[in-house]
């Protein structure tokens, strides 16, 4: 097969993936406006926020990091070189193992959480309300792992529809839940502060409950594409057979690198929740904390963490919509490229795929800085968020927005060493990746950026992260394009400015809608919108960049299975 068929199968596989998890992103700002709508950014939500967390921590590491990192490109090579029935097992097997880890995980997770709950000091509302909600969800941790590795399997085998279908059950869920429980509470923003406290913790319990069931329904989803590829559970499967073992070694550096990146990710939760301003039980603010006898300000308004949980939201939007879905397409070409041998095709792939991903994060980190403000106060400003909410919100996004292209490209990079089998490079630039965050945003958190000190240290260290694993991938397999792939983004980022002087230009024309009204904010948004996208794909094309038309080709008649 050549390498040019090779490109448009990963990319259209890539176009199937980004239609549905545009779908699932959808869902998703409908479920953040939801929350933003009944929640707020109080107590209760930096509380429910933080404790959902945790089981999406878990899933980063073991569903879709450790060891489905390390079972694809293994499983890929068992498809190729043994007989289906020995591939079947081998799959059986991991998924049993995963299943065990995770199940000793969650019993002694909730020993812990049961004992923090007992001796928690109990004037920090917020913290004992995420420790209770956390020993709910806990169980989702099993749910979601199995999800995504089954869903590893599925895309080994060219499955991309379903697995990018079930991440929508569970915004559906909770949409469902969170507007009709809110409803049937009757949350208003003209209610008593203490009763509608009250009635949002109520509402977080009935949230929690369902995150395990939807976790269910995510399993159940992908069962009939499972069977059709020949996948079966098998409690009888032995777990300690030789490929497995294969795997473990392979997952070590990989759970160890994502280990690292999702405490990071943790970390800065539990530094926003932890240096953000809280309530009493008597419902008082507690603005300074003592530190060696002396009272320290907390650096962040209440509400910090469902904040900038909401901006990571928006700016993740075009994320899972371009990059994941470039990466989780091409990972299993780049695995088989690999272990054929064939460096010319792992190479055109691996080009191809950072240019993709460059061509749409240059546009989205410049698209998302332009249209901030009224993205923001169209999704999310009802109910109990206020403008002084937006403004906090428009600040971090703008900040977490300047990085997606790194974040976009390090999907790509990162796939390209698992499918090397190399898992340590990843592992030591993550360890790199946490404590340049650190520096970087411990010390702005007391100048004026304040919350959004966070968005700066994960927007620097991830574009300093991708731009040196780069530079070092191109030196360990030689040149695949990078000098093409420099002018290329060069071209790209003189589109990018354009589009921002375009629509900067926009804004300061008399029939542009002023005001921050639902309506107002909705008529900017198509206005930027399409005064970007037109530019930027003009520019694009008096410049020449072909990825443009590769990226927006159609190919009638060809399906991705499902």
């Amino acid at each position: 097969m050549s390498s040019a068929v090779d490109q448009s199968s990963f990319l259209r596989h890539a176009k199937v993936i980004s239609a549905l998890t545009l779908v699932s992103r959808i869902f998703g700002m409908i479920r953040e406006t939801a929350l933003a709508t009944f929640l707020g950014a109080g107590v209760v939500a930096t509380a429910f926020r933080v404790a959902f967390a945790v089981p999406n921590l878990f899933r980063k590491l073991f569903g879709e990091g450790a060891l489905s990192a390390a079972f694809i490109p293994l499983y890929s090579q068992a498809l190729k070189e043994q007989s289906p029935e020995e591939a079947r097992r081998f799959a059986a097997a991991s998924v049993n193992l995963l299943t065990a880890i995770l199940v000793a995980i969650t019993i002694i997770g909730e020993a812990i959480l049961i004992s923090l709950i007992i001796f928690a000091d109990p004037q920090r509302l917020s913290f004992i309300l995420m420790l209770k909600l956390s020993a709910i969800m806990l169980p989702y941790v099993v749910l979601i792992c199995l999800t995504a590795f089954l869903s590893a399997i599925l895309q080994t085998h060219r499955y991309f529809a379903m697995p990018a279908f079930a991440p929508v059950l569970l915004n559906i869920i909770h949409i469902a839940v969170t507007a009709f429980g809110g409803w049937l509470l009757g949350i208003t923003v003209a209610a008593d502060d203490a009763e509608k406290l009250q009635k949002q913790t109520t509402l977080a319990w009935w949230l929690a409950a369902f995150v395990v069931i939807a976790g269910v329904a995510q399993i159940l989803v992908l069962v009939p594409s499972l069977r059709r590829v020949g996948f079966r559970f098998s409690l009888r499967q032995s777990i300690w057979i030789p490929p497995v073992r294969r795997m473990l070694v392979l997952s070590i550096p990989v759970a160890l690198a994502a280990g690292v990146l999702q405490i990071s990710v943790l970390m800065d939760k539990g530094i926003s929740a932890f240096l953000a301003q809280d309530l009493t039980r008597e419902g008082q603010l507690i603005t300074h904390f003592s530190f060696f006898g002396r009272m320290v300000r907390y650096p962040m308004e209440l509400g910090a963490v469902p904040r900038l949980d909401m901006a990571q939201v928006l700016y993740q939007f075009p994320l899972g919509i371009f990059a994941i879905a470039i990466a989780t397409a091409i990972f299993p070409s780049l695995s088989s490229d690999a272990l054929e041998r064939d460096g010319s095709r792992f190479n055109s792939s691996l080009r191809t795929g950072i240019e993709a991903t460059l061509f749409e994060g240059f546009a989205a980190s410049v698209g998302l800085i332009i249209v901030r403000y009224p993205v923001v106060r169209l999704l999310l400003q009802y109910g109990a968020m206020t403008e002084h909410d937006v403004a906090l919100i428009a600040k971090s996004l703008c900040i977490y927005s300047s990085a997606i292209w790194a974040y976009s490209m390090q999907q790509i990079i990162n796939r390209a060493y698992y499918a090397l089998h190399d898992t340590k490079t990843p592992f030591v630039m993550s360890v790199v990746n946490i404590v340049m965050n650190l520096v970087i945003e411990l010390p702005l958190l007391w100048t004026p950026l304040g919350e959004a000190a966070m968005a700066a240290g994960t927007a620097c260290s991830f574009a300093a992260q991708s731009v040196i694993m780069l530079l070092m991938l191109c030196r360990r397999i030689g040149d695949f394009g990078l000098r093409q792939i420099s002018l290329n983004a060069a071209k790209m980022l003189i589109a990018a400015g354009v589009m921002y002087a375009v629509c900067h230009a926009v804004t300061c024309l008399p029939f542009y809608p002023s005001g921050g009204g639902k309506k107002e904010s909705l008529l900017q948004l198509a206005i930027l919108i399409s005064t970007g996208a037109i530019s930027y794909l003009g520019v694009s094309h008096l410049l020449g960049l072909r990825m443009m038309w590769e990226m927006l080709a159609f190919r009638r008649g060809e399906q991705t299975r499902a």
